[in-house]
């Protein structure tokens, strides 16, 4: 297993009401686990997580985590 810890931000954060802003939560995975399954295993619709940063950089849904990831999740941005 694996531990990360995750942020979720802007309109992701009505997943989760019991978060601070800022506040990160340490989720546990299988090892080998991609951004898309912590996506999953956080009950998150996939189509409302537009960018995903680890450790400070962008990755995709296929990149792999490992021990002590910090990772941040963040939605679709929209502006005129």
């Amino acid at each position: 297993m694996i531990r990360v810890n995750v942020k979720v931000f802007a309109t992701l954060r009505r997943y989760y009401p019991e978060l601070g802003i800022g506040e990160g939560m340490d989720v546990e995975l299988p090892d080998g686990a991609t951004v898309g399954q912590l996506v999953q295993h956080l009950g998150l619709p996939a189509d409302h997580v537009r960018v995903a940063f680890v450790n400070g950089i962008a990755r995709d849904d296929s990149y792999p985590l490992a021990d002590g990831d910090e990772v941040g999740l963040f939605p679709p941005v929209g502006g005129g």
